[in-house]
């Protein structure tokens, strides 16, 4: 007797993932559901689009419903699934024309993550989030001459058409506040900042990028400020004020005149669908997830943005939703469905970010403090070295902080910041975690060396020599 098919809800970076291994692996059927019309695209993207250095917004696609139709993965867009039935092994699906029921003999969600906007007003005219394609759209079109959008910008895509004619005909901002300092926070001030806006970024903690630690924050802030950007740190939003588009923002009893402005405290999990079913849950609610994909019901997976993982260093449940974990952990799901047992891999928060010219990496456990909390006795240090052979044209300084565990040596994590390929030395540091290598041996490793590229000793090398002679001190 035929098997229901492999029921996967999402159709971006995880969900197809899974299905196109799923399809390689077997002629077994899988069906995805996505309840919009945009499959497969690059979130990350998205600012450089706004900014102009990706011309077209269909360039942010990965994969054409063509595409995943050569696969022999049956996509349905505008299929929304509204809840699941795991006793039954069902998900109910809400269409244009009414709902169905659909069995699956397995099931994985990957849902993503949405913005998180509370407690802001997001209806007001001049105010985004950066989350999808069609709010991208919509930001370029609002940063347009009123009556002058190139349409041409994006591509041939099933783009909202209302929305983007709404915002083309608004007039453009001259001062925009950028709510939140974090990853899309410090992208979009650079993407705002080179389409002529006067951009104020406020974060609410004492320093932009949180994540990536003291060092790097400060230096990122003062590169925002050389590039005209204002930056109020330690300054808390409380609300965006207007009547129909945007007038200002409060913020610590004071109030500043902005006519666009950009929300960026975060994501949340896209976990509702299993509302009601018991599954269990894990950091900022993500779904639990072992390390094989699975929940807590039976035959039910998830992965992306809306599961847990196993944090690299710790070994304790966390949630990081970034795109090499959703396209890896979706991707092993698939192989599993289709019988091939593979572990999702544990995750690190590895990730990278760029302001203006300032690259900045980070991995692991960036500062002190959470090493204490998680439990080891932390040994850091931050130093300064030239990203290049100093007779050799094109370098610059490199920060560099790495952590270790005094008792076990253990390299721990780190940040990076820089102008000269900074951030992809954090995968240096990517490496060690991955590998349980000591500071010992990290400083020991045989990285390469030639002027245009490195100094004899790589600043990775120069903060594991220095911290590692502070292990028994």
């Amino acid at each position: 007797m035929a098997r229901d098919p492999f029921v996967v809800v999402g159709g971006d970076a995880a969900g197809l993932s899974a299905a196109s291994k799923f399809r390689r692996e077997t002629d077994r059927d899988v069906v995805v559901f996505e309840r919009g019309r945009w499959i497969s695209y690059a979130h990350c993207g998205e600012p450089y689009f706004v900014e102009g250095s990706v011309e077209r917004l269909t360039d942010l696609l990965s994969l054409s419903p063509a595409d995943v139709a050569e696969r022999g993965i049956d996509l349905r867009r505008e299929h929304e699934v509204v809840s699941v039935a795991p006793g039954d092994r069902t998900v109910t699906v809400r269409t244009h024309d009414g709902t169905v029921e659909q069995p699956y003999s397995e099931l994985l969600v990957a849902t993503g993550a949405s913005a998180t906007t509370d407690p802001f007003d997001t209806t007001l005219d001049g105010v985004f989030t950066i989350h999808g394609l069609d709010s991208a759209a919509a930001v370029d079109a609002f940063l347009t001459p009123a009556g002058e959008y190139d349409r041409g910008r994006l591509g041939d895509g099933p783009v909202d058409e209302a929305r983007v004619d709404h915002n083309a005909a608004l007039d453009p901002p001259e001062r925009a506040a950028i709510v939140g300092g974090g990853y899309v926070g410090v992208e979009m001030t650079e993407a705002l900042t080179a389409r002529g806006v006067d951009v104020h970024l406020f974060q609410r903690s004492e320093h932009v990028l949180p994540p990536f630690g003291t060092s790097v924050g400060e230096r990122v802030e003062s590169h925002l400020a050389d590039r005209g950007v204002t930056v109020h740190t330690g300054r808390s939003v409380e609300g965006l004020i207007g009547d129909g588009r945007i007038e200002a923002v409060a913020y610590d009893g004071d109030r500043l005149a902005v006519d666009m402005a950009v929300v960026g405290i975060g994501v949340e999990p896209n976990a509702a669908i299993l509302d009601g079913t018991g599954v269990d849950r894990g950091p900022g609610g993500a779904v639990h997830t072992d390390g094989y994909g699975r929940t807590s019901l039976p035959a039910v997976y998830a992965a992306g943005d809306v599961a847990t993982a196993r944090h690299a260093v710790t070994g304790e449940e966390t949630w990081v939703p970034l795109g090499l974990t959703a396209n890896r952990t979706g991707r092993a799901v698939g192989a599993t469905v289709a019988g091939d047992p593979t572990p999702v891999g544990d995750v690190a928060g590895t990730a990278v970010v760029k302001a203006f010219d300032m690259e900045c990496g980070r991995v692991g456990l960036t500062d002190e403090a959470a090493a204490r909390a998680a439990g080891f006795d932390p040994v850091s240090a931050t130093i300064t070295a030239g990203s290049r052979s100093g007779y050799y044209p094109g370098g610059d300084e490199t920060t560099v902080t790495l952590l270790a565990d005094r008792t076990s040596g253990r390299v721990l994590g780190g940040a990076i910041a820089g102008r000269d390929r900074a951030a992809v030395r954090i995968d240096t540091l990517a490496t060690a975690i991955g590998g349980d290598l000591t500071v010992g041996k990290l400083e020991r490793q045989d990285l390469a060396y030639a002027p245009p590229f490195s100094p004899v000793w790589d600043p990775v090398l120069v903060a594991a020599k220095v911290v590692n002679g502070r292990l028994d001190g």
